[in-house]
């Protein structure tokens, strides 16, 4: 049985301290405070990992919540196991996790996810990455428009640069 990883547990703990924020500084949700129990054994018992099956109900919900908002698989429609490969170029994951990806379990899933981050050698990590995030190209583009108009209005014109520096915006004579 796979574990969940202490990233995880951490990045559930941060996504429920957004969503439900202290109202006073100090105390914390339900939610919170179940995940951050489990946390702090880990921590306590130098464990990176903690049994998804063993894990309290209260915190495993929580998990579960925050889980469900992750991106499910890292298939960016560029599979090289079909092709043969034992570790598809696109993704990352191995032929068994590409076949066997609707069985796996959450934490059996997000151990694949937290493998080919830290490997980062799959396509949708440099090649195609605009595919592994699909409002990031466009997004992309937005910003970089919006920087050369920025960049062309904060040009002098020609009509109010004078051979010494910029005439205040009077217009030319």
């Amino acid at each position: 049985m796979a574990g969940i990883h202490i990233t995880d547990i951490e990045a559930a703990i941060n996504w429920w301290r957004d969503r439900s924020p202290s109202p006073d500084g100090v105390s914390a949700c339900a939610e919170v405070r179940a995940l951050a129990e489990v946390y702090a054994l880990m921590v306590y018992h130098r464990e990176p990992e903690c049994d998804e099956v063993s894990m309290p109900a209260k915190a495993k919900r929580a998990w579960m919540q925050w889980y469900d908002g992750t991106p499910d698989a890292p298939c960016i429609a560029i599979c090289s196991t079909s092709q043969g490969d034992d570790v598809c170029k696109g993704c990352g994951r191995t032929f068994d996790e590409v076949q066997n990806w609707t069985v796996m379990t959450p934490a059996e899933k997000r151990g694949t996810w937290r493998r080919i981050t830290q490997e980062g050698t799959a396509w949708r990590f440099n090649r195609y990455a605009e595919r592994a995030h699909p409002g990031r190209a466009a997004k992309d583009a937005a910003v970089a428009a919006a920087e050369a108009a920025e960049q062309a209005h904060a040009a002098p014109s020609p009509a109010t640069t004078r051979q010494g520096g910029t005439d205040s915006g009077a217009a030319a004579s």
